[in-house]
């Protein structure tokens, strides 16, 4: 069974596109349509395959993070609100 996707797809004033689905609420953009639907197309396979999880703890540390540092919660960016 295939999930039906809805997709909006905007030209910002800029001139760069913007492209949401609704179902999982992922936006991406692009300098064209092209671009900003191949993008979003990328995000939906990782995230209905799974690779949208959280890194490991060690995934962290090889990266120059401490997990202790890299907690969950707080307020939102005003720019992700």
């Amino acid at each position: 069974m295939s999930v039906q996707h809805r997709i909006t797809l905007v030209e910002d004033a800029d001139g760069w596109w913007t492209a949401h689905e609704k179902t999982h609420g992922l936006t991406t953009q692009g300098k064209t349509r092209d671009e900003a639907l191949a993008s979003l197309d990328a995000v939906i396979d990782a995230v209905e395959d799974g690779a949208g999880t959280p890194p490991t703890d060690e995934e962290l540390r090889a990266l120059g993070i401490d997990p202790d540092d890299n907690t969950p919660g707080g307020e939102l960016p005003e720019v992700l609100r």
